[in-house]
This record gives structure tokens, C-alpha cells and sequence, in this order.
């Protein structure tokens, strides 16, 4: 592929700013992210994958380094244009009584609407088309609080698609879905990415799953960031050094860990 640079990240150190004391979570990363793929960030528990894509997104400051989207530095976005350029889904879950599904969608158009937030014929049509995208035209006119929490995470990717943003960052948005819907959710996010020529960046623990959707991925540690294709970082080693394992040996024509030392 030769799809161009859409987020550029440079020497970037991430971390929290508490009062004088500053915590570092990772540090001098440097990575590329590509316009129509579909790029899955992973690691180990605690090694910042979600403030990585927090601070990428502009929801939290960066420690040190820069960050490009779309060849300007962040910085240089007010909150309104960054809103039109990234559309983000994270895991946290918010208290929504009294909204139902399609209210939910319709605030991903609020970069769009103006000060009263009035929904004219073009911000109807794209809350449609992602509810159509994400299939969930039964859930249109529940309320948000009665569903599930996998269904719940299908309508906040249904409102990031209706933000209509060039780029879009996902926390784990496969972490509350059955199987069947994770491989459906993933095939949604490759065609999005390649149909549309999105930039689709998600952070996920499917190991397996990344490895036969994602079209590059990014393996976080405390001070690096390896990247690479699926078939480059199986090949290369990089995928069974990155995930040590215990009583598993990762089989690189599978794709996949497999129990070893155990007879039953």
C-alpha cells in the first residue's frame, strides 16, 4: 500500500500531570499512521495503548514530541475543526437516561449543527446511514439505558461514523461483543477504512483477530513503538517476542498461540 501519512506521531512521551509530579506511561514514540487502513494498536495491560489514542485524539495533553493529523500539529486545532477531523469511541460509559439509539447517533452531527443543534436533511441522512452501516435499525428508538453493553457499543461507533470524520480512533471496540459480532464489527472497520479511505485506528486485545484484518499494526511498549504489516511482524519474529507466553508457543503459519506441555 501506498496510502499516505494521516497521523504522524514523533518522539511523543505520554503520561498524566499531577500538580508538580509528572508520570510517564510510555515515552520517545514515533509512529505513522495511514489514511485507508485499518491499524490496530496493541499491549500488554498498563502499557498506555488507551492514553496513547486519548492523547492522539486531543483529549489529553501530551507530555513531550508531536503530533500530526492530517499535516497540521494538533495544537493548531480549535476544538470545533479537531471535531471534524477525528471521531473518537472510547470505553468509558457515560449515564444517557432518557436519550434513545437515534438521539445518541444524531450527537455525532453537533460539530455540524450549530449553537441549537437543529438536524436539517443532510444531518438526517448520515444519521441514517450509520445506523444502516452498524445494522442496528431495531435498537433506532430504544432507550439508550436498556441495552446491552455490546449494543451499546455498536451505536457509539453508529455516532462516530455519523461525525463524518476523516480519521477515527476506537478504545477496545470489540471488548463487550460475542464472537460473531467482533469478526463483523472488525470486517465493518477494514471495509470503512478502504472503501471510504478512512483512517481507522483501534486499539484491541484480539490478537488473532488484528492479525487477519488489520492491514499494519502498532505494538506499544513503555519506550517504543514496533510497526509493521501482520504478515512483516509475524515473519520477522516481532509477534511471538513481543507476547511472551507461558505454556503457548505462537504458530506463525496459523496465526495463532497454541497450548503446549499439556496432555490430556
Amino acid at each position: 500500500m501506498n496510502n499516505q501519512a494521516s497521523i504522524i506521531i514523533n518522539n511523543l512521551s505520554i503520561g498524566y500531570n499531577s500538580g508538580n509530579v509528572t508520570r510517564s506511561v510510555a515515552v520517545k514514540l514515533s509512529a505513522v499512521i495511514r489514511q485507508g487502513e485499518l491499524t490496530c494498536l496493541l499491549g500488554s495491560n498498563g502499557s498506555g495503548k488507551s492514553t496513547l489514542l486519548r492523547t492522539i485524539a486531543g483529549l489529553q495533553p501530551k507530555l513531550e514530541g508531536n503530533i500530526l493529523i492530517e499535516n497540521k500539529v494538533i495544537e493548531s486545532y480549535s476544538r470545533k475543526t479537531l471535531s471534524k477531523t477525528v471521531g473518537v469511541v472510547l470505553t468509558e460509559k457515560t449515564e444517557l437516561r432518557e436519550m434513545t439509539v437515534r438521539d445518541l447517533v444524531g450527537l455525532g452531527r453537533n460539530p455540524y449543527t450549530g449553537f441549537w443543534g437543529r438536524l436539517n436533511y443532510n444531518d438526517e441522512r448520515e444519521i441514517n446511514k450509520a445506523i444502516c452501516s452498524l445494522r442496528i435499525e431495531s435498537l433506532a428508538d430504544r432507550s439508550v439505558n436498556t441495552l446491552s453493553d455490546g449494543e451499546r457499543q455498536k451505536v457509539m461507533i453508529a455516532k462516530a461514523l455519523a461525525q463524518e470524520t476523516p480519521v477515527i480512533i476506537l478504545d477496545e471496540p470489540t471488548a463487550f461483543l460475542d464472537f460473531p459480532s467482533r469478526v463483523d464489527t472488525m470486517r465493518f472497520l477494514m471495509r470503512l477504512a478502504r472503501e471510504e479511505n478512512k483512517t481507522i485506528l483501534i486499539s484491541t486485545h484480539d490478537l488473532e483477530l488484528a492479525l487477519q484484518t488489520a492491514d499494519r499494526l502498532l505494538l506499544l511498549t513503555s519506550n517504543s513503538v514496533i510497526t509493521g504489516t501482520p504478515e512483516k511482524l509475524v515473519n520477522d519474529g516481532s509477534i511471538e517476542n513481543f507476547f511472551p507466553c507461558q505454556g503457548a508457543k505462537f504458530d506463525p503459519v496459523g496465526r495463532l498461540f497454541r497450548i503446549t506441555g499439556f496432555n490430556a
